[in-house]
């Protein structure tokens, strides 16, 4: 396998004013969010937290996002012009909270999200079907090539992969890493709408060897959506 598409998930710069609630204080402490991704942030604040140590903690990213009842690792500080510096390492997180970092990062971060995770991608998806397609048939799969980014939550590899064939219940794709039945992911889905990446949680099922280093996998999703297969068959 190609050890460049096994690169870490990329770490937002965001410089966003927020807000932090530290452990049981009831109180939420103004802080700014230096950068951020799916498995940690770095957080600039006046308060103490100490080092070597696990929190609770919940934070108002913005006006329309927030997390709640995280658990975090704190794996270093330092000290800048008086001002605490933490990098923390998520060690809880729920799955909604995930899907609110990637839509935060998305609106604040939006041409270097673009940039990191679609390289290559720019001549973005083609879905082949037949303009006739039926609302009814919605849960049926239909072939369909667009790009996807995943996440293995097993073995924490991002990894690039291109549709095969999808619905509203299930993706079949192709990738050229081998993903174990029952591996959890986390995915998001380029749409050539203008709108943001589709994300969607589901669960590997089968995977069949197509070559040397290449795989055809068939995905579960967690949930329906019927909302995000609306904007896939809209696509021209």
């Amino acid at each position: 396998m190609n050890s460049g598409n096994r690169r870490g998930i990329p770490r937002w710069q965001v410089n966003q004013q927020a807000k932090i609630k530290i452990g049981e204080n009831p109180d939420f402490v103004a802080c700014q969010i230096r950068d951020l991704n799916l498995k940690g942030i770095q957080v600039a604040l006046e308060e103490k937290l100490g080092e070597d140590k696990f929190l609770k903690l919940s934070l108002i990213l913005s006006s329309e996002f927030s997390l709640s009842d995280i658990e975090a690792w704190v794996a270093w500080h330092k000290v800048l012009e008086g001002i605490n510096i933490y990098g923390l390492y998520f060690n809880k997180l729920k799955g909604s909270d995930k899907e609110q970092i990637y839509k935060f990062t998305y609106k604040y971060c939006s041409q270097e999200v673009k940039k990191q995770w679609w390289k290559g991608a720019e001549r973005g998806g083609e879905i082949m079907q037949n303009e006739n397609f039926d609302d009814r048939r919605i849960f049926a799969r239909f072939p369909a090539k667009l790009q996807l980014r995943y996440l293995d939550l097993d073995t924490n590899i991002e990894n690039e992969a291109e549709t095969q064939d999808i619905s509203a219940k299930g993706i079949g794709l192709v990738t050229n890493q081998r993903l174990h039945p029952r591996a959890p992911l986390e995915m998001w889905l380029k749409i050539p709408d203008r709108g943001e990446p589709l994300y969607a949680r589901g669960e590997v099922v089968w995977s069949d060897t197509l070559g040397q280093d290449k795989y055809r996998v068939g995905v579960e999703l967690e949930k329906a959506d019927l909302m995000g297969m609306s904007r896939v068959l809209r696509v021209p």
